[in-house]
């Protein structure tokens, strides 16, 4: 071969990879996938959910798919994520109930207070009949998304409070307690005796610590993360809500990945529930959960007789709140969600 045929030859060789690498760079998809909890993953469900899918992905499609995440709600609130996401200027958020019902009013059936009779009655409810109906209505209500999945956002909330401890509805007289502006919130504190005081999450801790507010309303995993036992002496395991996250991804995004990167972003997005639910039960469990809280708290969990109760007094008016507020649609949404539920609570381990 003469010495030009090998400098074309060597020069071919490289255009054609410099076009090859070009076009893998050309074809690496981003997605910008945002929550608003702090990256740690071993204190965060939320974190955990997002760093299990992003290895997934990242590693699956060889790189195809970028998955970039931004925690503690770095491009704007949660709700701000919401519509970015439908518009495709971000690809993924986990949206809290809160969040999504300025957008989708329908999510409000979630909040159907003492539903639930144990923690696992919540998955079979989620990866089910409900779960399904639920991700058909989201998206069919909610142009431009498309739900991946239900993440656990820490499991039951529990109420803590810088009064009093709270073991009785009576207990619950005058009790200030931060909510999300979601109405159906403020319907469960004010049927118990307490006052609602919706409050923005970044502004809770500083109206714990000045008395603004005597106390609020979350998941373990959330109020030890959150350092609240810093400003609050009391903790009641009241059960009272589960209120998952709501992943949703981009349909621009979603309708551009080809049918594998579609099975691996699925795959990935079970994965992420599956993670948010086992570090959940950790974080209750460990050091960073319960027992941690214990040690700095007064830890009251409600006799079944209290919880009758409270279940008296609250669920009647969420329901009928729920009965004048949704529509043909959420009604029959909310139908299918209490069937889930009694089918869930009487799947028991000890028949």
């Amino acid at each position: 071969m003469t010495t030009l045929n090998k400098i074309s030859t060597i020069g071919m060789v490289s255009a054609l990879a410099a076009m090859s690498a070009t076009a893998s760079f050309a074809e690496t998809k981003t997605l910008r996938f945002t929550h608003e909890e702090a990256a740690d993953a071993f204190n965060s469900p939320t974190h955990a959910c997002a760093s299990v899918f992003a290895n997934i992905v990242n590693a699956d499609t060889n790189g195809s798919i970028n998955v970039e995440i931004y925690p503690s709600d770095q491009l704007g609130s949660n709700e701000e994520a919401v519509q970015m996401t439908q518009d495709n200027t971000i690809q993924a958020v986990l949206a809290s109930t809160g969040s999504m019902a300025t957008y989708y009013p329908n999510i409000d059936v979630l909040n159907l207070v003492f539903a639930y009779d144990h923690n696992a009655a919540t998955y079979g409810v989620f990866d089910g009949k409900f779960g399904n109906a639920l991700a058909n209505d989201i998206e069919a209500n909610l142009e431009g998304v498309e739900v991946l999945g239900f993440p656990d956002s820490g499991g039951f909330f529990a109420v803590t409070n810088s009064k009093r401890p709270i073991a009785s509805v009576e207990d619950f007289d005058g009790v200030r307690i931060r909510t999300m502006t979601i109405p159906s919130h403020k319907i469960i504190i004010n049927s118990l005796n307490g006052e609602a005081y919706p409050l923005a999450w970044g502004e809770v801790y500083s109206g714990l610590q000045t008395g603004v507010i005597d106390g609020q309303m979350n998941p373990v995993p959330i109020i030890a993360n959150a350092n609240f036992a810093e400003v609050q002496a009391h903790l009641t395991l009241t059960n009272h809500l589960f209120s998952p996250y709501t992943m949703l991804l981009s349909g621009a995004f979603w309708d551009s990945l080809s049918d594998s990167e579609k099975r691996i972003v699925r795959y990935a997005s079970e994965s992420c529930v599956v993670a948010s639910r086992g570090i959940s039960r950790i974080i209750e469990a460990s050091d960073r959960g319960l027992p941690a809280l214990s040690e700095k708290m007064e830890v009251v969990a409600l006799t079944q007789e209290a919880r009758d109760q409270f279940k008296a007094l609250a669920q009647p008016a969420v329901i009928e709140h729920l009965a004048n507020t949704l529509g043909d649609d959420g009604k029959a949404l909310l139908e299918v969600f209490q069937q889930s539920v009694a089918e869930a609570n009487a799947d028991s381990y000890l028949d």
